[in-house]
């Protein structure tokens, strides 16, 4: 196939302190980022600087010359571009000849090559216009022609830009985010009381999730965050900005978004996860000797998990509590535990227990607090092998399940079983309920394997279950977990969880 025809593009890139400032190029390509050209000029003066000759500000070198070399200067300017530059070139003489013009009214004249003053704002060169105009598009193709997609690289290279501390993070953030709240589709929603597509509210979750990653950044100044404050409190305001929670709490289940049973669901969604290695980089001018930014950022996910919070209005929220903490845990499950993160595991698992309202699983909890059980699964198998009397202290106190256990018709409080024996009311804006007790089901069913043979341990399990579970189908579950625990080919059977296997068959039946 014949070659397109070669062209050459008038390329020009202006810098300011290590960073390009601005760009043009004759090419006339559109886009948020660079052109090919823009690029390519860019790696040649990278990888060849000694190519690209150094001059001194156009100012100066105007200054050496005397008035005839100021005269040619000129004239061969105009002359070798006479068509782009002549009528400027006449418009600013006659203003130059002019006593009472503007321009004269001015001492000396700007520079271009000489750069900006040292106290002048200088950021990375960002053509807002594209910008506003590319999210725009992809927003009007509602989520087709790869749209979706499109714009969740916008978010990525966001998310770069803030890694960088690039000011244009923020920028570029405020741009999309204006662009989201004029999108047409948001008033008709609200005026048709429809709630909005999935993939359409994931986008909008990653906005705020971007807006939280900024204001939360330790590198700004007060004054910026101000400024944020202001806007983000201006968005909020607006009457088609959605809520968090969806349509205002009037959600309805939907059985096709049911999110999936069993603790590695999202893999008493994801893909594969790559396998990655964490290292503890040293992290200098803590308080702590010891510390590293691994230690830190483990730390700072425990703490996130543990702390108390009440569960959402709507059903999407709701989902996305669980998929949230699934995620991160999914996260935590990649890390090698040495024994600097044991410690770690230990001092926030005993931290949790003893704190007061903050923490999740404090001895008072609010009757809609997010349940633990997926957390408290997770840090008792990994505290397990290291400490297991604080292991199982943590999951017990987990297993509750407050929103149940208030609906429960009153019983014989001296047998516990009692209490599960009737199915109590279901509490109907909890969306997730299912999700949450089958989490219930697998925290105890893990705690009666690692109990195994364990008399005390069991029977302290056994009790716990018959407490908490209010589900007959899972206590049912259980007894079957407990009799083949039991009975495993390799060993003899466990008398003990043979016993608390008929237990809990005999309280479904009561």
């Amino acid at each position: 196939m014949q070659s397109e025809p070669e062209t050459v593009c008038n390329v020009a890139i202006s810098f300011d302190r290590c960073k390009i400032t601005s760009v043009t190029c004759s090419c006339g390509n559109k886009d948020i980022f660079y052109c090919a050209h823009v690029v390519a000029l860019s790696l040649y003066r990278i990888r060849k600087p000694d190519q690209v000759k150094l001059h001194l500000p156009i100012s100066e070198t105007l200054f050496q010359m005397n008035r005839d070399q100021l005269q040619k200067f000129v004239q061969y300017l105009i002359t070798v571009h006479h068509t782009e530059v002549l009528p400027t070139a006449q418009k600013l003489a006659d203003e130059i000849l002019s006593q009472n013009s503007e321009i004269n009214q001015v001492h000396g004249a700007p520079d271009p090559t000489a750069g900006a003053s040292i106290d002048d704002e200088n950021c990375w060169h960002l053509d807002e216009e594209q910008v506003q105009e590319q999210v725009k598009i992809f927003l009007s193709q509602g989520g087709y022609h790869g749209s979706g997609k499109q714009l969740n690289l916008l978010f990525a290279k966001v998310r770069e830009m803030l890694k960088m501390r690039d000011s244009n993070g923020a920028r570029m953030l405020t741009l999309i985010t204006e662009q989201f709240m004029a999108d047409p589709r948001l008033s008709l929603w609200r005026q048709q009381g429809t709630t909005m597509t999935d993939k359409y509210r994931q986008l909008w979750d990653e906005l705020g999730a971007l807006w939280m990653c900024i204001v939360l950044n330790p590198h700004c100044k007060l004054e910026q965050k101000a400024s944020w404050l202001k806007q983000l409190k201006k968005w909020n305001s607006v009457d088609v900005c959605p809520w968090e929670d969806g349509n205002h709490g009037n959600e309805l289940p939907n059985l096709t978004n049911a999110l999936p049973q069993g603790a590695n669901a999202n893999q008493e969604n994801m893909g594969q996860c790559r396998s990655l290695e964490y290292q503890h980089l040293p992290a200098h001018k803590f308080l702590e000797e010891g510390e590293s930014y691994l230690t830190l950022a483990v730390e700072v996910a425990l703490i996130g998990l543990g702390q108390q919070r009440i569960m959402p209005d709507g059903l999407y929220a709701q989902e996305k509590v669980c998929r949230n903490e699934e995620q991160l845990i999914s996260k935590l499950q990649e890390i090698e535990l040495d024994d600097t993160l044991v410690k770690i595991f230990r001092k926030q698992a005993v931290f949790l227990l003893e704190a007061g309202p903050y923490s999740g699983l404090g001895e008072v909890i609010h009757r809609e607090s997010v349940p633990m059980h997926t957390f408290a699964k997770y840090l008792f198998t990994s505290l397990l092998p290291h400490d297991a009397e604080l292991a199982y202290k943590t999951a017990l106190r987990a297993m509750r399940l407050l929103v149940l256990e208030s609906t429960a018709p009153s019983g014989d409080m001296s047998r516990p079983h009692h209490i599960a024996s009737v199915v109590p009311n279901r509490y109907p804006r909890w969306f997730t309920l299912s999700h949450i007790e089958s989490q219930q089901c697998e925290l105890a069913s893990t705690m009666l394997t690692a109990a195994k043979g364990d008399v005390r341990r069991l029977e302290t399990v056994l009790e716990s279950i018959q407490k908490n579970i209010h589900s007959s189908s899972h206590i049912f579950k259980l007894a079957q977990d407990a009799f083949k625990i039991a009975t495993l080919m390799d060993s003899l059977p466990d008398i003990t969880l043979l016993k608390v296997s008929l237990e809990l068959g005999l309280q479904v039946f009561l």
